[in-house]
This record gives C-alpha cells, sequence and structure tokens, in this order.
C-alpha cells in the first residue's frame, strides 16, 4: 500500500478564511493518523500572501483565531517544519536575521518556528509521491 503525503500550499493571507481552512485541514490530518505512523506525513509550504503568516510583528485581536500561533502549536506538537518562500516574504517585508543582515535591512521579524527557503524546497516536496492543495 502506497500512502501520499498531502503538500499544503498555503497562499492565503492569514487573515483570509482559506487560512483557516488550510489550518483546520492539517489539524483533522494530523489528528486522524495513528500516534506510531511516521509514514503520514505532512508537508506545508507558505507562499504568496501566506508568507504574512510568519511575520511575527503581526498583531491579532483577542477575538480572532491568531493563525501564526496556530501553526507554530501543531509544529511543535507534530514536528513540522514551516518553509516560507524567501522571496515572497522579503517582498512582504518579512526577514531573518541572515537575509537583514544579507541585504542591508534594519530587523528581523520571522516567527519562530518558521524557516525561509528558496523555491527549490517546494519543487522538492512536490516531487514527492503526494497531492498538493491549495489554500
Amino acid at each position: 500500500m502506497t500512502t501520499t503525503t498531502p503538500l499544503l500550499l498555503v497562499t492565503a493571507d492569514p487573515s483570509h478564511p482559506l487560512a483557516h481552512l488550510a489550518l483546520r485541514y492539517a489539524r483533522a490530518y494530523l489528528s486522524a493518523r495513528p500516534a506510531d505512523d511516521s509514514s503520514h506525513t505532512l508537508n506545508v509550504f507558505f507562499y504568496g500572501d501566506g508568507a504574512h503568516t510568519a511575520n511575527r510583528l503581526r498583531w491579532q485581536s483577542a477575538d480572532q483565531l491568531d493563525v501564526a500561533k496556530a501553526w507554530q502549536n501543531l509544529a511543535e506538537q507534530y514536528q513540522l517544519s514551516l518553509p516560507v518562500c524567501v522571496s515572497t516574504a522579503l517582498g512582504r517585508g518579512i526577514s531573518d536575521t541572515d537575509n537583514s543582515a544579507r541585504h542591508q535591512l534594519s530587523g528581523d521579524n520571522l516567527a519562530a518556528g518558521f524557516t525561509l527557503v528558496g523555491l527549490s524546497e517546494l519543487a522538492m516536496m512536490m516531487q514527492a509521491d503526494g497531492r498538493l492543495i491549495q489554500f
């Protein structure tokens, strides 16, 4: 039996309902897999406006879901990586320490648990046996 690995391509801004749907899908998928089954993994990639999810300076009112914090908690619970396209992140004012130094930016604001990566990471995920689901 072959298993497919879902790849969630999160392109929606964290305030958009699709960003919330991506998170709900990830939670449901991960909670439904057997605890001792590491073959059912989940890949996530933040691209376009989805990169805003990785901004640690993004404020969220108390009456709304903090999507970034929810992804961080999910990643910690299930040992997920949270890769973000470096080009779309930088274009939206989101940077890590290395890119801030490289591009002479005055600071960094990448949220903990997220990493800036090139599009080659997405290409490698797409080559694996799996299905792409865009939110």
